[in-house]
């Protein structure tokens, strides 16, 4: 082990550290609160009569009022379930007027008197109320003094404790995951319960938990709204009041039987009731490595050459949209097309992505796939798969189950849609992780399951939101290969964003470039090699691009400097001019010769890409330029960086292409 050694020479322990205490300012007033609050508990374990505590606690009385805390306690944590769950999830995952007064409803019997509470309860479900005579003389139903009263009373007030904790774990729940669900086909109803739920069962056991204890501690509005009724509505809070009077010490313990069942739900919570969701399930093993393993030896298929069952009602979907929005564009495919979407960071991509699934106000699609219009159908009826960049794969579900996510939302049985789905992980080289939750799987392992869930939905479009970022080359290589294999026999259309050429070039059929949300270029990937339009783009296949306008015999330049080129546009025309990185020649002096463009510069940086290395040159001349070497050239040159160098390339070796 490593250790620091001191100013004098010796040496000091592997983990020293300097602490800072809190400023006495902070720490004297936090530490009064906190004997504040301490102290009148201390009140009640010194007061306590320990010898007489369990006669106190099993007297009639006291074990009648505890039976009926129980009672109304669960009854109104289940009525809080029932009306808070889907409040909780409305003010979470809906926008809509009014919503800050709701809110403010919500939170307002947390902070109203409980006697007051009383009151409004009484002038709303009393007998003299606004809805107390419909409910009796419709239903015989009277609230006031009776145990229902009571469980009205301790619903009004505990129930904020759900709807805000349930609200606190949706907020801070991603919804791309209730968005990757409703695009494998689940409704909106299947992903609540399938998807949401599940992953905010921390946030709602918090709340329920204290929804619970704020119920059965309930006092004010019980005894102004349902009376004090020995046996019908006098809870334990209500006996200990009735003790005071006579029986002090008694009373103290039972409010020492309160006060233990409060601090037992707070420590079991641990702080829980923030609401923060935490992934069922965590992994008790380390992520298996990302590099393709061999199949279990139980598996029904075999490397990329299986044989997936077909798609039921498989067939031919060319696709047709007319996005309006942010994006403004038309898109027209036929079966087995994929199209790679690229363009700078802002450039609408995801958002186009997002249209045709109809999840973004920002823009909206006109949306036709066969002789099907989607365009008014939710999205999980559109039958349009998504993989968006972080996968969303569900944490609570396996690898396996994950993947036959959208098969099973589909109505597929149960043994069919496992097979399938272990079928699509085979493919993917992912079969001996089915049985592992996402938590346990590396990057790459969780974006090949991500890929195999899309693909096993069935779609008739396919959306990939850079698919393969989280993959190592090797593994890249491998899913890309599998991803042709497929989408050379889909009978829909894949639209696939990335920012790498590779994938552009050997997954794509066109490619679309997109700028501001619009089709700045649509064609083959060849021509867009050939002659890119975006000086994004060229920088993405490697090229140096510089915009500008032409002249009589070249470019001038937009941000400075000039271009001579062996065949000019006509003057005034704008045009972007594509420079190789291998046809800029670099020299330690200046070049003589036939080169018609020299410049001087700095090399600034310098990386390694396969057996060559690029070299970044800034100049004051013109603008940043790439150079392609050998790293024998470099080393001859003395190519450092900080060096200044010169750079020439000839006018024959630069394409415009007319903007």
């Amino acid at each position: 082990m490593s250790r620091l050694r001191t100013p004098s020479g010796k040496r000091a322990g592997p983990r020293t550290r300097t602490r800072t205490g809190p400023p006495l300012t902070l720490a004297l007033p936090a530490l009064l609160a906190v004997a504040f609050l301490l102290l009148p508990l201390v009140g009640i374990l010194v007061r306590t009569q320990w010898g007489e505590l369990g006669a106190h606690l099993t007297s009639p009385g006291v074990v009648e009022a505890l039976k009926l805390s129980l009672l109304v306690s669960l009854w109104a944590l289940a009525l809080s379930l029932l009306l808070g769950v889907p409040l909780a999830w409305l003010l979470a995952r809906v926008e809509f007027k009014g919503k800050v007064l709701v809110r403010s409803l919500v939170l307002l019997p947390m902070v109203l008197p409980p006697t007051v509470g009383g009151v409004a309860l009484l002038l709303g479900f009393g007998r003299r109320g606004l809805l107390g005579p419909w409910l009796e003389g419709t239903f015989g139903i009277t609230l006031p003094f009776h145990t229902s009263g009571a469980v009205v009373a301790a619903t009004f007030v505990a129930m904020p404790f759900l709807v805000i904790s349930l609200e606190g774990a949706l907020g801070g729940l991603k919804q791309s995951y209730e968005e990757t669900a409703a695009s494998l086909g689940a409704s909106p109803v299947r992903v609540f319960f399938t998807v949401t739920l599940p992953m905010v069962a921390p946030g709602l056991v918090a709340g329920a938990a204290l929804t619970w204890a704020r119920a059965l501690g309930e006092f004010g509005a019980t005894i102004t709204f349902a009376g004090n009724l020995p046996g019908t509505t006098q809870t334990l809070p209500l006996q200990v009041y009735l003790l005071l009077q006579d029986k002090p010490e008694a009373a103290t313990s039972v409010s020492l039987l309160l006060l233990a069942i409060a601090m037992g739900v707070l420590i079991a919570l641990r702080g829980r009731w923030t609401g923060i969701p935490v992934a069922r399930g965590a992994a008790r093993t380390a992520p298996v490595p990302d590099e393709p393993a061999l199949h279990d030896a139980g598996a029904t298929t075999s490397g990329d050459d299986t044989v997936l069952p077909q798609p039921q009602g498989s067939g031919r979907w060319p696709l047709h949209a007319e996005v309006t929005g942010f994006n403004r564009l038309t898109l027209d495919a036929e079966p087995g097309t994929t199209i790679a979407v690229v363009g700078e960071n802002g450039a609408g991509k995801t958002t186009l992505l997002r249209a045709l699934l109809g999840l973004t106000p920002r823009a909206h699609a006109e949306l036709r796939l066969g002789d099907t219009d989607v365009t008014a159908l939710p999205p999980h009826k559109r039958q349009v798969a998504w993989v968006p960049q972080d996968g969303a794969l569900f944490p609570h579900l396996s690898a396996v189950a994950n993947t036959a996510y959208g098969l099973r939302a589909r109505g597929v049985p149960r043994a069919e849609a496992l097979r399938e789905a272990r079928a699509w992980l085979d493919r993917l080289g992912v079969l001996h992780l089915a049985d592992r939750r996402p938590a346990q799987l590396s990057g790459g392992q969780a974006q090949r399951v991500a890929l195999a869930r899309a693909l096993a939905a069935r779609p008739r479009l396919l959306l990939l939101d850079e698919p393969l970022a989280a993959l190592d080359q090797t593994t890249r290589a491998r899913v890309r290969h599998t991803l042709r294999t497929h989408l050379a026999g889909f009978g829909g259309v894949c639209l696939i964003v990335t920012h790498d050429p590779v994938e552009a070039v050997s997954l794509a059929d066109r490619v679309l470039v997109l700028a501001d949300g619009q089709a700045l270029q649509e064609a083959p990937p060849s021509e867009v090699a050939r002659h890119p339009r975006s000086p994004w783009v060229a920088r993405m296949l490697g090229r140096n691009a510089w915009p500008g306008t032409a002249t009589v015999d070249g470019l001038e330049l937009a941000a400075r400097g000039r271009l001579v080129v062996a065949e000019a546009l006509p003057e005034g025309a704008k045009a972007l001019a594509i420079i190789a990185p291998e046809a800029v020649s670099v020299h330690r002096d200046r070049p003589g010769g036939s080169p018609r463009n020299v410049w001087p510069g700095t090399v600034r940086e310098i990386t390694a890409v396969g057996s060559r290395l690029r070299v970044l040159i800034a100049s004051d001349a013109v603008p940043d330029l790439v150079a392609e070497i050998t790293p024998e050239a470099a080393a001859e040159l003395g190519i450092v960086d900080g060096v200044p160098v010169w750079t020439s390339v000839k006018a024959t070796e630069v394409t415009l292409v007319r903007l």
